[in-house]
């Protein structure tokens, strides 16, 4: 997938929003809730691909789907995401588009799975030694399980919560993950303004990953334009 970079160039780490330095934000947080597409991976080519399978499954006409679209959608919940693709397609046929897609998409990921982010191993080991970690995405039921299934530290996430599970706002599901597992200092780590809104009205910080989707100058705590950017500042 493709990244917008920050502005902000050739910097690892930059601190927002709070006088600060580099490593002083380290034991102020007893866990770290990630987003999912354009922080821990990118899977957009892969998913462009399911659901250009599906379209050709579909007996109508559907305009074809590239990674570029599929980018531009990213981070919404799974319902808007056809929504807006195609605004002007009868109900019944978005609905039965979805669910081809939605199938497709598991079925391809499960296969092929996406592009996980440098150095990702190393650091999810390095923070679950110091912080508990979860994951809260807006995408389908069964997507978190395929990138759990092609992840190599899959075993130090200890929960995840999705759109698909109740259907309801991401802030939603991060107060669950909250809640459900007592968290007393959560970081919420995600790459768009959906990201960054969705973790505040939770009330909890956010750090911006500005490698992923998403451009933002305010309201995060830090941003980082790698992933291993989080081992310095956590």
């Amino acid at each position: 997938m493709g990244k917008h970079k920050s502005h902000r160039q050739n910097k690892s780490i930059i601190f927002a929003d709070m006088q600060t330095i580099p490593g002083s934000l380290r034991n102020k947080f007893d866990s770290i809730i990630f987003d999912l597409d354009g922080t821990l991976w990118d899977s957009t080519g892969n998913v462009a691909l399911a659901w250009e399978k599906a379209r050709q499954q579909v007996a109508f006409d559907v305009e074809p789907i590239t990674r570029e679209r599929v980018r531009s959608i990213t981070g919404m919940a799974y319902d808007i995401i056809f929504e807006v693709l195609l605004p002007h397609m009868d109900l019944h046929q978005r609905n039965e588009f979805k669910a081809a897609c939605a199938k497709s998409e598991i079925d391809t990921l499960n296969e092929i799975g996406g592009d996980l982010y440098p150095q990702l191993e190393e650091t999810i080991r390095y923070l679950s030694e110091r912080y508990k970690l979860y994951i809260v995405s807006n995408c389908q039921s069964g997507y978190i399980e395929t990138f759990l299934s092609h992840c190599p530290v899959a075993d130090h996430f200890l929960a995840h919560q999705c759109y698909g599970t109740k259907g309801q706002p991401k802030a939603e599901n991060i107060k669950d993950i909250v809640r459900d597992h007592g968290l007393q200092r959560p970081v919420y780590v995600g790459d768009t303004v959906g990201d960054r809104d969705s973790a505040t009205k939770a009330g909890v910080p956010f750090i911006f990953a500005s490698y992923g989707f998403g451009k933002l100058d305010e309201g995060f705590i830090a941003e980082i334009d790698n992933l291993a950017g989080l081992q310095a500042v956590l």
